[in-house]
């Protein structure tokens, strides 16, 4: 028997296969891989903004169709389907005037969506094709759940009809949403933590205990302890809300190049004075106090 292709999936559609493109989001930005299926689950919006720019060539195969399969990477062989579109409108602008949505600045400080950022392109180019997609109904029940396997080649939208790449699996539930990790696994950037799954930020809120803030600008480490209110989501909120850290000497930093870990989770009953002396025995064993931002 035959193996299952794309083109067998979008025929199910019941659409003119030379009317769709295929777009292949495959970043080489680690940050924008591992967050574009966050992306497509709670951020549609942000998703929407991203979708609606493309290079040159993508944008030409884009404007000569009326419809969009787009798919995001799950790992570094796959990709998962986020959904059909349908190109409801596209126009040429002047770049300023579309990088001027902030969701451009979002994408470019949380997600790492350096190839949207709003400085690159205006510096780049003077105008540039803005797409507006609507999302359809089409194959809804397969978004999340179909994979396909990488096809070759470096072109990042292709025609359907040509794209006879193998689909690797349907899985039961959706692939957009890992499971959270291990505690001790367990790394986020601040744009990753703005940004979690809903089962993430539950888990974070009842878990209490000491932590590490990595600065990757310049490698400088923080040890901090969470036992309030929400726990380390309430106390990692309290670190990326504002515009610079909130201790010390976090004050003059920017939470934008913060990277979050769990060094020990203590009981949800523990006390105060327990996770404290906890976060004293890891500045000192860390020597955050010397050589890091603890005082």
């Amino acid at each position: 028997m035959a193996s299952l292709t794309l083109t067998d999936i979008l025929t199910l559609t019941g659409r003119d296969l030379r009317d769709i493109s295929v777009i292949l989001h495959r970043t080489t930005q680690p940050r924008l891989r591992e967050m574009l299926p966050w992306m497509v689950a709670n951020r549609p919006d942000l998703f929407d903004a991203y979708q609606s720019v493309h290079s040159e060539r993508a944008s030409a195969t884009l404007t000569s169709r009326r419809f969009a399969a787009s798919f995001v990477p799950l790992g570094d062989d796959q990709l998962v389907f986020a959904g059909m579109y349908e190109i409801t409108a596209h126009s040429v602008m002047p770049t300023p005037e579309i990088y001027a949505d902030p969701r451009f600045q979002e994408l470019e400080v949380d997600f790492g969506a350096t190839d949207t950022g709003p400085a690159q392109n205006i510096a780049a180019r003077d105008t540039q094709i803005r797409f507006e997609m609507t999302s359809l109904d089409d194959l809804n029940d397969l978004v999340g759940r179909l994979c396909i396997t990488t096809p070759a080649g470096r072109t990042y939208v292709r025609l359907a009809e040509n794209l006879q790449a193998p689909v690797a699996r349907i899985t039961e539930t959706s692939r957009l949403i890992a499971p959270m990790p291990q505690w001790s696994d367990l790394r986020l950037t601040s744009g990753q933590f703005k940004n979690m799954p809903p089962l993430w930020r539950d888990a974070l809120r009842h878990w209490r205990g000491v932590y590490l803030i990595l600065d990757e600008r310049d490698g400088k480490r923080y040890v901090g302890s969470a036992s309030g209110a929400d726990n380390l989501l309430g106390r990692w909120h309290e670190h990326v809300s504002g515009p610079r850290g909130i201790t010390h000497e976090l004050r003059n930093r920017s939470p934008e190049t913060f990277v979050f870990t769990i060094l020990q989770r203590l009981s949800p009953d523990a006390a105060r004075s327990e996770v404290v002396a906890a976060e004293y025995s890891w500045m000192k064993r860390l020597g955050t106090v010397t050589w890091g931002l603890n005082t």
